[in-house]
């Protein structure tokens, strides 16, 4: 019987989505621009006057991790530097950043390998 090897999360190396257009604002705060896409998108335009393109604005914590997002930092790599940082303003750090990216993945803002 083959024993699983489990993976751990802090492992994973984020990378921003093909695509995924942002920019950092005079006061260092980031901001995301997500496109409305698809057929309810595109309904929501024209019927309810949506925005073709959300504007999302990163909070201090994000706009400091999201240009640490390079491809070849993992999460634990990341949260040293948050941690040298924020220091104790960053706790609990990695419960904190496990659960940001997880939220930034399922938003379709990064991809996890």
């Amino acid at each position: 019987m083959k024993k699983q090897v489990k993976e751990n999360f802090l492992d994973k190396i984020p990378f921003h989505k093909k695509g995924l257009n942002w920019s950092r604002e005079q006061d260092g705060k980031v901001t995301l621009e997500m496109q409305n896409q698809g057929i309810a998108n595109r309904l929501a335009q024209l019927i309810l006057k949506k925005p073709k393109i959300s504007y999302i604005h990163l909070e201090e914590f994000g706009s400091f991790i999201w240009p640490l997002i390079d491809g070849k930092r993992n999460i634990l790599q990341i949260g040293k530097l948050v941690h040298e940082h924020f220091g104790d303003k960053a706790e609990p750090l990695y419960e904190r950043l496990s659960q940001y990216f997880k939220i930034l993945e399922g938003n379709g803002f990064i991809v996890l390998n």
